[in-house]
């Protein structure tokens, strides 16, 4: 039924929230500002480093576009030097990818964090090669949940979206995936919680990563 399988990177295949949360109060630390306990970037990060810091700065300076823009260009510094110090996929995710590869199906990633962060950590932490395509935020390209993106994905794998999965733990990724007509999966182990996804569309929610396959379907 299905031939081709979309992720989300950030709480879906790497648990990336501490080196996030690191760096992002590493930015407000050295501006003079609070910082936050690392679970509340739970719910701070996914939409991209605007809203990030839209939703981390105090209030009454979120709505400062010099401030957010500042920050954002901050971040990059600070993220660039910390990516990979926390960072591990979660716990099943490379035998879920070598379940994939042993199928007749399609692997790609989408991600709203910048372009260049997600290509590098995708190939860090799980080789070149092993999906189809791999998209991060760019300039000109609507961030999730517009479906643009997503829809860019199914054109270069030649896989109509009906025929796609798309696995994330956010309303972010529950909605791209309404949006775009693909099969919105709600993954239990990220960021967020059951009933987000499930307010967001989520069509199914799976607690690991192996249930994948077990959508999938096919001997591998």
């Amino acid at each position: 039924m299905y031939e081709a399988i979309l992720f989300d990177l950030d709480g879906t295949l790497l648990d990336t929230l501490e080196d996030l949360a690191d760096s992002c109060n590493a930015v407000l630390a050295a501006r003079g500002l609070p910082t936050h306990p690392t679970d509340s970037y739970r719910v701070f990060v996914g939409d991209g480093m605007e809203n990030l810091f839209r939703r981390a700065l105090p209030q009454g300076r979120r709505d400062d576009e010099g401030e957010v823009r500042a920050c954002v260009e901050a971040m990059r510094v600070e993220y660039g030097k910390r990516w990979a110090r926390k960072t591990v996929p979660y716990e099943g995710i490379r035998e879920l990818l070598d379940g994939i590869a042993g199928r007749n199906v399609a692997a790609a990633v989408l991600s709203n964090k910048p372009h260049e962060f997600t290509v590098e950590m995708v190939d860090r932490f799980f080789g070149p090669g092993r999906f189809q395509a791999v998209f991060g935020a760019r300039p000109g390209v609507a961030k999730k949940p517009d479906p643009a993106a997503a829809l860019e994905v199914s054109r270069i794998l030649a896989v109509p979206p009906s025929r796609f999965l798309y696995a994330g733990d956010t309303n972010t990724d529950m909605r791209t995936a309404v949006n775009a007509g693909m099969f919105p999966l709600g993954v239990l182990w990220g960021f967020r919680g059951a009933m987000e996804l499930k307010e967001a569309g989520a069509r199914t929610l799976i607690a690991h990563p192996g249930q994948i396959l077990d959508l999938l379907g096919g001997a591998p």
